[in-house]
């Protein structure tokens, strides 16, 4: 909490809050709360888990060509960097599953953090596509969020981001040689001498990790994957819809997904506190819904997507071994990775 960065995403949470509650009548939003049915809950975290278990096989994929670990053994990791992201700032559940990666199967780091940035690019890519499939109808949408209207340039801009990093990744997989020699060129010319061997050593090891799209069938395969993925979290969105008095289509809801986790890439609190909320609930109000039925949707959801991934994150972290006080550091010093 002595970090400036993390008091600059509590602003940034601070000021999608404020969009998203704005005009918004408390004792509206609690009587949308009661009126809801929450068993819809239990058929959405079951399909969410499930696309976890996705997840899980995934990274397992990836990781093949660096060393093959049963999508069994990646599942625990998977859910404790879930709730790594969920409860540290700047999504710290990333380095976490890849130090405990290391611990548990001697991986190397710099190896699958390839994997890692591989997954949240092809990500990355399925939200966009999410939000392309949807753009004629999302142009024809008004709110007065301020949120929805500029969702079609951020798109524009996120695809060139995306798409941008994709191909950088593929080159790199395809051509590690090439991406070596030139790694060393600009290390020898620009790097103090005694950081050049383990900024070498790191590259050897990433470009290791990238190995896995170095086949367009792996390509492909890895983006099947995180369709399937999203399109099962979209599922328990509309499951809980379900839960609530309205009712909009399942591409209505995969519009809502992609925006909402393209809002979270934005920096803000542990948790994605109001950059997930406000612009779900923009998007529902567009489609017509309530104010105060969207506002208890949009929270109901994202605590059901908080809870119980952070739960059993929490459950295998302590069966880790591994205090809440530990960070990355301390568990490198104590020579656990």
């Amino acid at each position: 909490m002595k970090r400036w960065q993390f008091w600059v995403g509590v602003v940034i949470s601070l000021f999608f809050l404020y969009l998203a509650l704005r005009g918004l009548g408390i004792k509206d939003l609690g009587e949308a709360l009661k009126q809801a049915n929450y068993w819809w809950l239990l058929p959405g975290v079951s399909v969410y888990f499930i696309g976890v278990w996705v997840r899980a096989w995934r990274w397992h994929y990836l990781l093949k060509p660096v060393k093959k670990i049963p999508t069994r053994e990646l599942f625990p990791i998977v859910t404790i960097g879930y709730m790594g992201n969920n409860i540290y700032p700047a999504r710290a559940g990333e380095a976490l599953r890849a130090v405990i990666l290391k611990r548990n199967a001697a991986v190397p780091i710099s190896a699958s953090a390839a994997t890692i940035i591989v997954e949240r690019i092809f990500d990355g890519v399925v939200m966009l596509a999410f939000i392309f499939l949807n753009l004629p109808e999302l142009a024809s949408l008004t709110t007065d969020s301020g949120i929805v209207g500029s969702i079609q340039t951020v798109a524009l801009w996120g695809t060139a981001a995306f798409f941008g990093a994709l191909v950088v990744f593929l080159i790199a997989a395809m051509f590690p040689e090439r991406v070596e020699v030139f790694v060393l060129v600009v290390n020898n010319k620009l790097v103090p001498q005694k950081y050049r061997q383990s900024i070498i050593g790191f590259i050897q090891k990433f470009l290791g990790g990238l190995e896995a799209l170095r086949s367009p069938l792996d390509v492909l395969m890895v983006f099947l994957t995180s369709s399937v993925i999203w399109l099962l979290e979209t599922l328990k969105y509309w499951f809980l819809m379900h839960a609530f008095p309205f009712d909009i289509s399942y591409f209505a809801l995969m519009l809502m997904n992609g925006i909402v986790n393209l809002a979270t890439t934005i920096p803000s609190a542990p948790g994605y506190v109001g950059t997930f909320d406000a612009p779900g609930i923009a998007v529902l109000v567009a489609y017509g819904v309530p104010k105060a039925t969207a506002a208890a949707y949009t929270l109901v959801l994202h605590i059901a997507l908080w809870v119980p991934i952070t739960a059993l994150g929490a459950y295998y972290l302590l069966r880790e071994g591994i205090r809440w006080s530990d960070d990355i550091k301390t568990l490198e010093k104590r020579g656990k990775v």
